[in-house]
């Protein structure tokens, strides 16, 4: 255990040979630093990376009115972690200890390194990575940054969810069960009618804010220049759209990626994908989506966090983009990764308890807030299984409700295996939610079989809603054709007919995955007769590029 801690601290802050700082040296400049000189401070945005010549520098985490100590690095040593690839903000300060020299590296120069070096980028990145995941462990110790909610808030979850899935190291406290909230509340009067709040450095706090401004007070994207042409803006950052990004700009494409939550789609949330080539062991969404994004900014594709798309201006050449936030990105081409979310129940009640027992997601953070109940899951289909399998683990039971016969048409074989061999799961088929109750939160769920009519009535605090899906396409209305279901009609699937009430002004069909619009194309769940499989998806992110390359040669 002792050697595995060493060897891991060696792979978080490795010492590098004379040859590897030579060849760093040539994408940077040697300078002088002073004892107390700041080289980074904390919050700040497009830091430069440090190599340590000769000297030490200190790298600390501010937490209110102190300093704790991080690491101090010496001569052959690095700064920085995994935002240096990104746009996002700095949680350490680095400040050199004694006078020394250092070589510094803009970030661009750092991406040009990592693309180009396969030995350099092998150790940064992994240094990088595990310095990310040391600060999110870290956390719950510190509060630099802190969120004052409850368990009965849908607020709260999102932005949980928000944080977690970003990355963004945080301490949590809850309102109703911590002792001293309301101290804290009070120190920055803060009612309790206003929570979620949001407590960042310096002391500045958010009052129940929207992702989009939590993501800008938080750095977690750079501000989109309206004049900046892209060739290629992926919207949606899902496997399909984090596939077409990394495949875009690893081969020289100027990529922009707007997401309007956070890397990983719907398959983000799932807490385990096991039939993924290449992980036989399996990999949670979350894993496998920060991978992805850290492959995606390694080779220069810029993802913008917090960032939604309200409409396409689809008349105007290059193509105009209008985000809820007012800005306009242009561009010459557009990939459609927009996903698909899971249907809501038709229910009267289901507003009143989404975030607060009814959930579309199956995490770790929902796992802690019905762990030891009873709970229920709703669906036949692969998100469903995982989440039912994945719950078994920390409810005392699940409830897979499914309207069919059986799960063998909609889940594959090794869920259903694992669904049958767990105790603690019971699937209910040919049964349907009929009412939900409670009073702050879901307290008891009502259920109908279909055939006979017999409803029951169970204490169910966690309701786990994963039925059927609607294409998130409504941003498209007016623009681009959509099959009977809204989902986005590409390729083949577009009849003549299709081509000639679009106006199709090229003398080509459309190409594969491009839409009734040239040079707009459309990947993943939100296409019409795509396959709804994680696999699928960035098989069609990677592929689509190909076509994007042609169509940029046409535009």
């Amino acid at each position: 255990m002792a050697t595995a801690r060493m060897d891991r601290a060696a792979q978080m802050f490795p010492t590098l040979t004379p040859a590897q700082i030579d060849r760093i040296a040539g994408h940077g400049h040697r300078r002088d630093v002073r004892a107390g000189e700041v080289l980074i401070e904390a919050g700040e945005q497009n830091t430069r990376f440090f190599v340590v010549l000769a000297g030490t520098i200190d790298v600390v985490r501010p937490i209110g009115d102190h300093e704790e100590p991080v690491i101090v690095h010496e001569a052959g040593q690095f700064t920085g972690e995994i935002n240096m690839l990104s746009a996002r903000r700095s949680l350490v300060r680095a400040r050199a200890a004694t006078d020394g020299k250092v070589i510094a590296v803009d970030r661009d120069e750092l991406r040009a390194l990592v693309q180009r070096d396969s030995e350099l980028s092998e150790i940064l990145m992994r240094a990088f990575i595990l310095r990310r995941m040391a600060s999110l462990a870290a956390a719950k110790d510190n509060n630099d940054l802190v969120l004052l909610g409850s368990r009965n808030s849908s607020s709260t979850l999102h932005i949980k969810e928000f944080l977690s899935r970003n990355g963004q190291p945080f301490s949590y406290q809850d309102v109703e069960t911590d002792p001293g909230v309301q101290a804290l509340l009070d120190r920055f009067h803060v009612g309790v009618d206003e929570v979620p709040v949001i407590v960042c450095q310096g002391g500045h706090v958010l009052r129940n804010p929207t992702l989009e401004s939590l993501s800008s007070a938080l750095g977690l994207s750079a501000a989109l220049d309206p004049q900046e042409l892209r060739d290629v803006v992926i919207v949606g950052a899902g496997p399909a759209g984090l596939a077409a990004a990394v495949y875009a700009a690893s081969e020289g494409l100027d990529v922009l990626v707007l997401e309007s939550t956070a890397p990983g789609g719907q398959a983000g949330t799932s807490s385990r994908i096991e039939n993924y080539l290449g992980f036989p062991t399996g990999i949670s969404g979350e894993a496998l989506a920060g991978r992805a994004l850290t492959q995606a900014e390694k080779f220069g594709a810029e993802v913008a966090i917090g960032r939604t798309v309200a409409r396409l201006d689809c008349d105007s050449r290059p193509y105009k983009l209008h985000l809820t936030d007012g800005a306009v990105v242009r561009t010459r081409t557009i990939v459609i990764a927009t996903g698909a979310r899971y249907r809501k129940l038709d229910l009267p009640s289901l507003p009143k308890f989404e975030g607060a027992g009814v959930y579309y997601s199956a995490t770790h953070l929902e796992g802690q807030l019905c762990q030891g109940d009873e709970i229920a899951v709703v669906g036949g289909g692969n998100s469903a299984g995982q989440a039912a399998v994945f719950l078994a683990g920390v409810a005392r039971h699940v409830h897979v409700l499914v309207r069919g016969h059986g799960l063998a048409q909609s889940m594959s074989r090794y869920l259903i295996q694992r669904i049958e061999s767990t105790p603690n799961v019971t699937l209910r088929t040919r049964s349907q939610v009929d009412a939900l109750e409670g009073n702050d939160s879901l307290e008891r769920v009502v259920w109908r079989h279909v055939d006979s009519g017999e409803r029951e009535t169970h204490n169910i605090r966690g309701l786990f809603s994963m039925t059927g899906a609607d294409p998130n396409t409504r941003w498209l209305e007016g623009c681009v054709l959509f099959d009977d279901k809204k989902f986005v009609k590409t390729g083949a699937d577009l009849l003549p007919e299709d081509v000639a009430a679009a106006h199709w002004p090229m003398p080509r069909r459309p190409y594969v995955m491009e839409t009734s619009i040239p040079g707009v194309f459309c990947v993943g769940d939100a296409r019409s007769t795509s396959v709804k499989r994680v696999a699928s998806a960035v098989g069609e992110g990677s592929v689509c590029v190909q076509v994007v390359h042609r169509a940029l040669q046409e535009l």
